[in-house]
């Protein structure tokens, strides 16, 4: 029995020490590894890229709007979009959609857009190095590219106060016009953010929320009107809104049909002075902007025929100064604020009229006395030349714009916004055009004698948004704008083509008359 007993203990002996084996091979429970680190030093939302010590955050925005008598900016009927729907060709006939009031004009359009932003940050011994990049893809029936289209509003690298980059034009207030309304390229009395421009800064930081920017700005797409050229024959288009269809006088530059817009010489010198506060913030700014003109018309008033031999103007500097106030924390209600700013240009009329905005105006409405139709028409220009040997003259512009937002509570917001912007051309621009209207056999007439054409004018616009937030980052906002053009000229214009294939607007006679419009915007947004 002993013996048996022995063996027993030995056997599990033997097994315990097996089975302590092999449980020391056995594998141990590894450590939590924290794969996603949060980064807490620029804020929410940001972490580390895993195994560097640079900090990213991502974000954008899924946006549908629907667009009641605008295109998709809110721009109304009367105003042609920035890709010339709406120009008038040659002749006389009118062959786009916004604001003819034909059967082909959009009352309704839509538009879904994806926007999606990359911001990156690093701690250096030089300071922070910061990357930003931001796309909108989009599909539209309004407006643009109706499927695919993409585009970089803004892409920067920030490093020891230097931005380099497509980054918000140095001009313009950090609050810019959406204290109060939706799209600020729907305003056109102040120069906006909707998208950046390219651009070379340097950022001073004095303290006590007191700092200045110095900037070089590429000014040839968002900040320059064309020049026009009236020492060379202006046609009937003209004088509906400044255009001549498959080659436009609103981008005679690009276009080469008045050949009055020079190449790109220098970039815009731009700066600002900015005072931030608890209660208010203040800005100051200031452009500087070349305005070169191309070539006289080599047989005056008779061609829009120009070369290197007929000479051509000297190039003048055109400026523009804006001084931007936003009051905080009102008396009103928590969040309620009030922004307005007052802009002045010589030779630099985007500065006011914001550069995402078309440079011709234009509607018709109902018929006019004798007259088929009324309508009112504009054309924008840095500035205007006429025949061989005449001096550049720079346009003047002054704007003022101003909003005020009221929170009914945390949750729902009312703004209401308006501005005022008034168009000079001065004596000499004016001379210039009536000559070549004249001399170009254009001249219109009204009973008893003819009709004055003045390229002067004016747009004022009112609005009201309101905005309702039932959860975080969701927003449903509806907007209301009345825009109206008025212009300068009396009389009417007889148009003798009668090819009306794409415009729909017969031979006869229009009368100039001012202009209003009403546009609404529908919104949904969901911010991430």
């Amino acid at each position: 029995m002993s013996k048996i007993k022995s063996l027993i203990l030995g056997s599990a002996a033997s097994i315990a020490v097996v089975a302590g084996a092999q449980a020391a091979d056995l594998p141990v429970k590894a450590k939590a590894v924290q794969y996603v680190k949060i980064c807490s030093l620029y804020g929410a939302g940001f972490y580390y890229i895993p195994g560097t010590d640079t900090c990213i955050k991502l974000g954008g925005y899924i946006q549908l709007d629907v667009n009641i008598r605008s295109n998709n900016y809110n721009n109304p009927a009367l105003l042609s979009a920035a890709s010339g729907s709406g120009f008038v060709t040659g002749g006389g006939v009118i062959a786009g959609v916004s604001g003819t009031l034909s059967r082909d004009s959009d009352n309704y359009t839509t538009r879904s857009r994806a926007q999606f932003n990359v911001d990156t940050r690093t701690a250096t011994e030089y300071g922070v190095v910061r990357t930003y990049w931001g796309s909108n893809f989009e599909h539209s029936s309004g407006w643009g590219p109706s499927s695919g289209n993409l585009t970089m509003d803004l892409g920067f690298i920030q490093f020891a106060g230097f931005t380099f980059g497509k980054a918000v034009s140095t001009f313009v207030t950090p609050w810019s016009a959406y204290t109060a309304n939706i799209n600020t390229s729907a305003f056109v009395s102040g120069a906006d953010d909707a998208t950046g421009i390219t651009m070379a800064a340097y950022t001073f930081q004095f303290g006590n929320g007191v700092s200045a920017q110095l900037s070089l700005e590429d000014n040839k797409t968002i900040m320059r009107a064309p020049v026009l050229n009236a020492g060379a024959a202006l046609t009937a288009a003209y004088l509906f809104n400044g255009s001549t269809g498959a080659g436009s006088i609103a981008t005679a530059g690009a276009n080469g049909a008045m050949f009055g817009t020079g190449g790109n010489l220098s970039p815009d010198i731009v700066g600002n002075i900015l005072v931030d506060q608890s209660a208010f913030s203040f800005q100051l700014s200031a452009a500087a902007h070349n305005v070169n003109p191309s070539y006289y018309a080599a047989t005056n008033y008779a061609s829009t025929v120009t070369n290197e031999l007929a000479g051509h103007p000297n190039d003048k500097w055109g400026w523009a100064i804006s001084g931007g106030l936003l009051l905080k924390n009102l008396p009103t209600g928590a969040g309620d604020k009030f922004a307005i700013d007052v802009t002045y240009t010589e030779g630099a009329p985007k500065y006011i009229i914001s550069g995402t905005v078309g440079n011709s105006f234009y509607r018709f409405s109902g018929s006019g006395a004798g007259a088929y139709q009324s309508f009112a028409a504009a054309a924008l220009f840095d500035g205007v030349y006429g025949t061989q040997g005449s001096s550049l003259e720079l346009t003047k512009v002054w704007g003022v714009r101003a909003g005020y937002l009221h929170n009914w509570s945390p949750t729902l917001e009312t703004g209401v916004f308006g501005g005022y912007t008034h168009v000079d051309y001065g004596s000499g621009a004016t001379a210039a055009i009536q000559s070549s209207l004249a001399n170009s056999g254009l001249a219109f007439t009204k009973s008893g004698g003819w009709g004055t054409y003045n390229p002067d004018f004016n747009i004022w616009q009112v609005g009201a948004r309101t905005a309702w937030t039932p959860v975080r980052n969701l927003t449903f906002s509806g907007e209301v704008l009345y825009t109206y053009l008025d212009q300068a000229n009396s009389g009417t214009l007889s148009s003798t083509n009668t090819s009306n294939a794409t415009g729909y607007k017969p031979a006869g006679v229009y009368e100039y008359k001012d202009q209003g419009a009403w546009s609404g915007n529908l919104r949904v947004r969901r911010t991430f």
